[in-house]
C-alpha cells in the first residue's frame, strides 16, 4: 500500500476531528483491501444456531425480565439520527416531473404505465389517512393555503413542497423520529413518541421510571430535546411514569476518511481531506459511553399503534428473560472459575454449557489440556458481552441475516450478515445467502456488565476487518467510502450471541412514507 504523505493542513483538520494520522492510515489500508467478505458456513435455521422458546417458556422468561426491570436494570438505545429523506424519493420524484399535474393526468399517466406516476398513485388514494394530515392543513392554512380546496380539485401534487420542504412541515429534511406515524385518539404521535409508549411496558421500574437514550444528529438534537419537553409530562401522567431519556450524537473522531477509485485520499476543490460519518458501527462508542447493564436496541423506525403493542412487548420480555437466563448461568460458572479449584468434572460441565446454550464448538482436544489451560480457555470464552438477538422469518426484506461464519481461524460463530458483506462473485457464497430462512429485524437485548458488575470495555470485541466499503459521489466524481464494522454486525462478531425466533407482527419498519398506509400502522 502506498504511504501518502499528510500536509501540516490535513493533522490539523484530524485534529479537529478527534482522528489521530495512525487511525487514518488503518483506514486507507482498509480501503485498500482487495477483499473485505466474510465466509459464509450456512444460513442459521430453527434448531441450527436460531433457538424457538416454547410456549410454555414464554410466561417463565417474561416473569425473570419483569423483576430485572422492577430492579431498575434495564434501558432502550434507539439510533434515531437517520436522515427521512429515502422516505419520499417517489413523492419527490413526481414533483420534479410534475408538480402541477392534477389527478385525471396522474390517473391516466399511470394507466398508461408511467412507473413515477404509477409510484404516486398511493399517495393520491391515501392522503386522509396519513397521520401527518392535520399538522399539514395547519401549515398550509398559516400561508393562506387551504389544502381541502387543493384535494377536491385534484391538485394532489401540490402538496408536497408544503410536506417535504421549507415551505412546511419540512419531512424531506427531519430524522423519521421527528416525523408523524400514528392516530391515536389522544393525538397523532411522532416515532419518538411511540418509542416512549413502548418502553413503558418492558423498561419502567418498581419507582414508575423509564430509561431511554437515543443517538440524533447534532444539527436535530434541539428539536427532540423539545419534542421530549413537550411530551414527556403528557406520557408520564397516563402511565404514571417518570422518563429520564438521554442524547448523544456520533463522534466526528468516528468519521472515515474517502478515496477515490484509485484508493487515494479524496480532496475537494479547497484541497481538504473528505471524512464522512462512519456508518451505525460507529454509535458503538455511544453504547460504550452509556455503561448500561441490560440495554435493549430496536430501530427507531420499527414502532407500532397501541392497538398492536402486546406482542412486541412481550416478546421484549421473552427477550429479555432469556438473555437474564443465561447470563446468571454464565455469571455463576465465571465465580467458580475465578475460585481457581482444579476441576475436570466441573469443566467439562461448563463446556457442555456453552455448547448448547452458546453454540461455541469444543477446540480439539480440550480434555487432555492442562487443567489450568482448560480453566483459562473457559473464562476467556465467557467472560464477554452477550446479547440475545431476535429473529423474524424472511419475507423477502433487504437486510442482514443471521449465518454460521468461518473466522479467521477456521472456527464457526454466530454472527449477523450483510448482502454487501457476501462476495457476489462467488456462486456458493451466494447460494448460502440466499438459503437464509430468517431476516435481522434489529431486535437486541444485551448484557454489557461482567460478573463483578463491571461494564465491559465494548470495543474489545470488534472484528475491525469487518468493514463495508460503497461507492458514493462528491462534486459529480465518484469515490469510495469506509463504514466501520456494524454496530450490529462486526462491531459485535466476539461477543457471546444467541438467536432466538420472534414473530412477524414485531417486525414493521418504515422504509416509505406508504409504509405507513400498511393497516398495521394505522391507528
Amino acid at each position: 500500500m502506498k504511504k501518502w504523505n499528510f500536509t501540516e493542513d490535513d493533522r490539523r483538520q484530524m485534529q479537529a476531528l478527534g482522528i489521530t494520522e495512525a487511525k487514518v492510515r488503518e483506514q486507507l489500508r482498509l480501503l485498500g483491501k482487495s477483499s473485505y467478505f466474510v465466509k459464509l458456513h450456512r444460513p442459521c435455521t430453527v434448531g441450527d444456531g436460531i433457538h424457538r422458546i416454547t410456549d410454555s417458556e414464554v410466561k417463565a422468561y417474561c416473569q425473570i425480565q419483569e423483576q430485572a426491570a422492577k430492579e431498575g436494570r434495564c434501558q432502550k438505545f434507539v439510533p434515531a439520527s437517520g436522515a427521512a429523506s429515502r422516505m419520499f424519493q417517489d413523492l419527490c420524484q413526481y414533483h420534479y416531473l410534475y408538480p402541477s399535474h392534477r389527478r385525471e393526468e396522474i390517473l391516466a399517466q399511470a394507466q398508461a404505465g408511467d412507473p413515477v406516476a404509477q409510484a404516486f398513485i398511493p399517495f393520491l388514494e391515501g392522503i386522509r389517512r396519513f397521520a401527518f394530515l392535520d399538522d399539514l392543513q395547519e401549515i398550509m392554512a398559516r400561508k393562506g393555503i387551504d389544502m381541502e380546496s387543493l384535494l377536491q380539485g385534484g391538485r394532489h401534487a401540490e402538496l408536497v413542497p408544503y410536506l417535504l420542504t421549507e415551505a412546511g412541515l419540512n419531512y424531506g429534511a427531519l430524522p423519521k423520529g421527528l416525523l408523524k406515524f400514528h392516530h391515536h385518539p389522544s393525538g397523532s404521535r411522532t416515532a419518538f413518541e411511540e418509542h416512549l409508549a413502548e418502553a413503558v411496558h418492558y423498561i419502567r421500574d418498581r419507582l414508575g421510571v423509564c430509561r431511554l437514550h437515543f443517538t440524533v444528529s447534532a444539527e436535530h438534537h434541539e428539536a427532540f430535546a423539545q419534542l421530549l419537553e413537550k411530551v414527556a409530562p403528557r406520557y408520564g401522567q397516563c402511565y404514571q411514569t417518570r422518563f429520564e431519556v438521554t442524547f448523544s450524537v456520533q463522534d466526528p473522531a468516528t468519521h472515515t476518511i474517502a478515496v477515490d477509485l484509485e484508493n487515494r485520499p479524496w480532496r475537494g476543490e479547497d484541497g481538504r481531506l473528505l471524512f464522512r460519518p462512519g456508518g451505525h458501527g460507529a454509535l458503538l462508542k455511544n453504547l460504550n459511553e452509556l455503561k448500561g447493564d441490560l440495554v435493549y436496541i430496536k430501530n427507531i423506525d420499527n414502532v407500532l399503534p397501541d392497538r398492536l403493542k402486546e406482542p412486541t412487548v412481550t416478546w421484549k420480555k421473552v427477550l429479555g428473560g432469556y438473555l437474564l437466563d443465561t447470563q446468571a448461568r454464565v455469571h455463576h460458572y465465571l465465580h467458580k472459575l475465578g475460585e481457581g479449584p482444579e476441576d475436570p468434572a466441573f469443566y467439562g460441565e461448563v463446556l457442555a454449557f456453552a455448547q448448547e446454550r452458546l453454540l461455541f464448538p469444543a477446540p480439539k482436544g480440550f480434555q487432555e489440556w492442562p487443567l489450568a489451560r482448560q480453566r483459562d480457555f473457559l473464562f476467556a470464552r465467557l467472560h464477554r458481552p452477550l446479547r440475545v438477538c431476535g429473529m423474524v422469518r424472511n419475507e423477502g426484506e433487504p437486510g442482514g441475516a443471521p449465518f454460521w461464519v468461518v473466522g479467521k481461524d477456521g472456527a464457526w460463530s454466530l454472527q449477523i450478515v450483510e448482502g454487501a458483506q457476501v462476495n457476489g462473485n462467488s456462486p456458493e457464497q451466494q447460494a448460502i445467502w440466499a438459503a437464509a430462512t430468517h431476516f435481522n429485524p434489529v431486535d437486541l437485548v444485551c448484557a454489557l456488565q461482567d460478573h463483578q458488575g463491571r461494564p465491559f470495555d465494548l470495543t474489545r470485541y470488534v472484528d475491525a476487518e469487518a468493514v463495508f466499503i460503497s461507492q458514493k459521489s462528491s462534486d459529480g466524481q465518484e469515490l469510495k467510502a469506509l463504514e466501520l464494522p456494524g454496530l450490529w454486525n462486526g462491531a459485535m462478531s466476539d461477543w457471546l450471541t444467541m438467536f432466538v425466533e420472534v414473530p412477524g407482527i414485531t417486525f414493521n419498519p418504515v422504509k416509505t412514507v406508504f409504509d405507513l398506509l400498511r393497516p398495521q400502522h394505522q391507528g
